[in-house]
């Protein structure tokens, strides 16, 4: 029933859409800009008409009116700002430039003729505005008798002051062509931003390699997260739960399981310190330490899961001293989130090597699983198996995780340097 209606409006539309309106506001933004440059046109103009100057002081001032003029159509902030009203005004969505990329050639070139045209047509707009509209608005106000003896005297090409019929329909036409002209203008200036002002090929490059930086990050953190806090709270569970169960009986055992708790606690809470500290706004341009729990601490992470009820045979060949600080800090998190697994599905003693050779760190861990439904690989442990795959992958090398005749057995092989 309202289609008719709607139809006869759809004309109308383009002059009394918001959008119409916000991206007018965009335009005559560049008439404002222009502004400067017309006060340098006129004072030059005086100058060049007036008495003579001297050459070499007037190739002077043109150098220097070349540099006001030219010089902020090329900087990188002009092109920041244009994006900002582009995208606020026009409604475009255009990426901020990459902060750690410095534009090219062919950006400061396409910016260069966007700011460029802005500023023209801007300039355009503004001094239709006022030449058109006063005149519009008179031609209209006279069919009221509102300064029609102003308009008697006057010629308008064919018409004169008495056509006041003609006057009127040429001043609402002219209303509506200004209207119309900017709605079109505007739309032009929503579809070319993104030609002229949109981020080029190598931008686009560093976008994507700055936003794969922050994903490895925030992966990173995760890891070390589940890591760190789950081995925590897996000690934790272990052992309130065996305390529990000799509370009275073996006072002795409940306070050596509070100790472990406690430390296992305070383990977790630097390692959440740490994290917390990347993630914050990093003081004076410097970001936070992340975690540095090395193979150095492999003692202590045995300790403690043995404190926590879980024997675990270790062996080792080599010095870890030798392994690089990146494999190092890797190869300690794998061992932790092995064993937490191994408290987790496991029973019996876990049997941890560590061979430390020429050019790569090996690790195996092995343990008896329990007859459970949920094991490392069903389900519950998926997300710890993933962060020691994306340990490995990260350093190129090779992991080997599953069941085998009741035992799970991780092999880990992180490279260092090649082999001679």
């Amino acid at each position: 029933m309202c289609r008719p209606e709607n139809e006869s409006m759809r004309p109308l539309a383009p002059l009394i859409a918001a959008s119409t309106w916000r991206r007018g506001v965009f335009l005559l933004l560049g008439g404002v800009l222009v502004l400067p440059y017309v006060l340098l046109v006129v004072a030059f103009r005086q100058v060049f008409t007036g008495p003579a100057i001297p050459w070499p002081l007037t190739l002077g001032l043109l150098l220097v009116a070349a540099l006001i003029a030219g010089v902020p159509l090329l900087l990188d902030g002009s092109r920041a700002l244009e994006i900002a009203a582009a995208r606020a005004l026009l409604g475009v969505d255009l990426p901020d430039p990459a902060p750690t990329h410095r534009a090219d050639r062919e950006t400061r070139l396409r910016a260069t003729l966007w700011i460029a045209t802005h500023l023209v047509i801007g300039g355009l707009l503004i001094v239709a505005l006022l030449m058109a509209v006063p005149m519009a608005l008179a031609f209209i106000a006279q069919q009221f008798g509102i300064g029609a003896e102003l308009l008697r005297e006057e010629q308008f090409g064919p018409l004169d002051g008495r056509d006041t019929g003609w006057l009127t329909l040429t001043g609402v036409l002219l209303l509506v062509g200004l209207g119309y002209a900017v709605a079109g203008l505007g739309a032009l200036a929503a579809t070319m931003a993104p030609v002229l002002l949109g981020p080029a090929q190598a931008e686009r490059i560093a976008a994507l390699e700055a936003r794969a930086t922050r994903l490895a990050e925030r992966n990173r953190l995760a890891r070390e997260l589940h890591d760190s806090v789950g081995h925590a709270l897996t000690v934790a569970t272990l052992q309130a739960g065996a305390a529990r169960a000799v509370l009275d009986t073996d006072p002795e055992f409940v306070r050596r399981a509070l100790a472990a708790i406690e430390e296992a606690g305070r383990a977790a809470m630097d390692d959440l310190d740490h994290v917390l500290g990347v993630l914050r706004e990093p003081e004076h341009g410097r970001p936070a330490p992340a975690p540095q729990r090395t193979l150095a601490d492999l003692d202590r992470l045995v300790a403690d899961s043995r404190a926590a009820g879980l024997p675990v045979d270790e062996r080792r060949t080599g010095d870890p001293a030798a392994v690089p600080a990146a494999v190092s800090r890797e190869g300690y998190r794998i061992v932790q989130e092995a064993l937490t697994n191994a408290a987790r599905y496991g029973r019996g003693t876990v049997e941890l090597r560590l061979h430390v050779g020429p050019d790569a760190l090996e690790l195996e861990l092995v343990n008896e699983l329990l007859p459970a439904p949920r094991r490392p690989d069903q389900g519950g442990g998926g997300r710890g198996l993933d962060g020691m795959r994306e340990r490995v992958l990260l350093l190129g090398g090779q992991l080997a995780a599953g069941p085998a005749g009741g035992r799970w057995r991780i092999g880990v092989r992180l490279p260092y340097r090649e082999a001679p």
